[in-house]
């Protein structure tokens, strides 16, 4: 019966437990059987269910036995495909090593006839010989040249797909440089900030060169200041072309609103409109999780919308929470619905941060977890009283230690200011 089958039937109910029950026999079946393929389909099973359950622990690792099962099945293609050029290699050298051993056993037939013939006929053996023996070396030649012909005609090849696999990744490389060259001219820059901000910090660590991630600034028409910090829909190449896409949308909306909930509205409007016709069934579902902060300087008020992403104020011992709209800005189902506008009375030393998922969901530590908001809380607190810059360098330092040596799983943005 096939075990994994049954146990993706239970995973598609939900039936976690029995889903786990026929996946672990599936494995086991596999493992004794030596069956690669099977032990794939296994752990795949095995690390969906577990992440279902909410065991990421488990999850991960038998994702990680999944990528290396599939590594060696990989591996293992390549290495038959290797043998079996070395036996067709093999097999032509004992084909020709067979056809000169018959030629030599055709020159001692040729010889054994002669030396029964009468002694006249020694003169013209000889000479026959001579024109064999040569024929013989002449055609040894011809081998040789043509078998150096060929690994000369093989080197060339292997230098030529390595250079055109070296070209192919310099391409790439420096294309994706020059991307994120452009993509930082669209954030906001240090000169922006510095003019409207008084003490601030901004960690910014994109998972790849090009990011998803962003922080956009810009002077609103009511003479406020805006500050973006967004996550848009995937990371990498997709993800930076998409934050091109987020930013030109609120610059287009700033044009016509000045306060957070009606950027934020006219942002996912554009944005809508402009990937309806994206080729998907859905007509563009894409877009970005974000929060807009907006300093009133005149009245000392922050006016805050947040779309999936919380805004937090850190005041004395006391983290305020700004709890986001729970809705992109982008297409969804409640894509008609108003962004909630907050305002709130600033204070001096005020500390208000503003971020992506990417800190929170970093899987790390001892046991492989997600580092959670919570713990990001307690971390902000704890350092509240340090400098802006003291406090940017222990968040490095916590993210890289919490990494252990687990690959960044989503680009990261986390942005503190003191008022």
């Amino acid at each position: 019966a096939n075990l994994t089958g049954i146990g993706k039937i239970y995973l598609e109910k939900n039936n976690i437990e029995k889903a786990l029950k026929y996946c672990q026999l599936s494995l086991q079946y596999a493992d004794s059987t030596q069956s690669l393929d099977k032990q794939l389909t296994a752990c795949q099973c095995l690390y969906m269910s577990y992440e279902k359950s909410n065991n990421t622990a488990k999850s991960y690792e038998y994702y990680k036995k999944f990528i290396a099962i599939r590594d060696s099945i990989y591996n293992k293609e390549n290495s038959e495909k290797f043998l079996h050029q070395q036996l067709s290699y093999e097999f032509e050298k004992k084909e020709n090593l067979a056809k000169f051993e018959q030629g030599k056993k055709d020159v001692i037939a040729l010889e054994e006839k002669q030396k029964q013939k009468l002694i006249t006929y020694v003169v013209s053996f000889g000479l026959l010989f001579m024109l064999v023996f040569a024929g013989f070396i002449f055609r040894s030649l011809r081998l040789n040249q043509k078998k150096n012909k060929i690994i000369s005609e093989q080197k060339k090849i292997t230098e030529i797909q390595k250079h055109l696999v070296e070209e192919k990744h310099k391409e790439i490389t420096d294309s994706i440089n020059y991307a994120e060259r452009i993509q930082r001219a669209f954030l906001a820059t240090k000169e922006l900030l510095d003019e409207n901000l008084i003490d601030y910090f901004v960690f910014f660590k994109p998972k790849d060169v090009v990011s998803g991630d962003f922080y956009w600034a810009e002077t609103l028409s009511n003479g406020n200041f805006a500050l973006v910090t967004a996550d848009s829909t995937g990371h990498g190449v997709p993800g930076a072309i998409m934050s091109l896409l987020n930013i030109s949308s609120l610059e287009k909306a700033i044009e016509h609103h000045a306060n957070p909930a009606g950027i934020l509205a006219y942002t996912r409007n554009v944005i809508i409109k402009r990937l309806k016709n994206d080729g998907s069934t859905e007509g563009g579902k894409d877009g970005m999780d974000c929060s807009i902060i907006v300093f009133d300087k005149v009245n000392s008020k922050l006016l805050v919308s947040a779309a999936n992403n919380p805004v937090w104020i850190v005041r004395n011992t006391e983290l305020i929470e700004i709890k986001p709209d729970k809705m992109p800005v982008g297409k969804h189902d409640r894509d008609q619905d108003t962004f909630t506008s907050h305002a709130f009375d600033l204070q001096k030393n005020d500390l208000i941060y503003t971020l992506t998922d990417g800190f929170p969901d970093q899987f790390g530590g001892e046991k492989g977890k997600k580092f959670m908001s919570k713990n990001l809380k307690e971390l902000l607190l704890a350092n509240s009283r340090l400098s802006m810059s003291e406090q940017k360098q222990i968040l490095e330092n916590t993210f890289e230690n919490w990494k252990n040596g687990i690959e960044q799983v989503d680009d990261v943005t986390l942005i503190g200011i003191k008022v």
